[in-house]
């Protein structure tokens, strides 16, 4: 098993020492936070997040996938029944952004003017009048031992 690297995010070559436009840089393009959602959805291997709706096309995947990575937002496993395809999960800092996640999909909800898709449609359902740090506690939580059984499984 990997151990994850807890300490900063080394930053080089930043354009701004703001902490917002600095963040944006790492999560801040159209993809980004698209597969760490995909991972809190259990989504782990390329196919999957290749199949996602968006249908994010390969090559911006890989670079997507191995950005994550060098931040150590995400790491990966290689699967234990076929040695070539890898397993990615979310470490300690790529589980933290979901509360970002979560705020953008209320601001979605109350100001935009679309139909969502059903899961979504599900998850504001069985999220409806609960508290928001509940919400983000419980969906890290059980992503967490998804996580953890994702890593022992052999």
């Amino acid at each position: 098993m990997k151990i994850e690297n807890t300490s900063k995010i080394a930053i080089q070559d930043n354009r701004s020492t703001c902490p917002v436009s600095t963040a944006l840089e790492i999560v801040g393009d159209q993809w980004s936070l698209i597969l760490i959602r995909d991972l809190f959805l259990q989504r782990t291997t390329f196919t999957d997040f290749r199949n996602s709706p968006e249908n994010i096309s390969t090559n911006i995947l890989s670079d997507r996938i191995h950005k994550l990575s060098h931040f150590n937002l995400i790491a990966h496993r290689v699967h234990p029944k076929n040695r070539k395809i890898k397993q990615y999960y979310l470490t300690e800092a790529g589980m933290k952004l979901y509360s970002m996640i979560y705020e953008l999909s209320m601001w979605s909800k109350e100001y935009l003017d679309i139909e969502f898709h059903p899961l979504s449609n599900e998850w504001y359902q069985n999220t409806d009048g609960v508290k928001r740090e509940k919400v983000i506690e419980e969906t890290i939580k059980e992503y967490k031992k998804f996580k953890e059984k994702l890593l022992m499984a052999s």
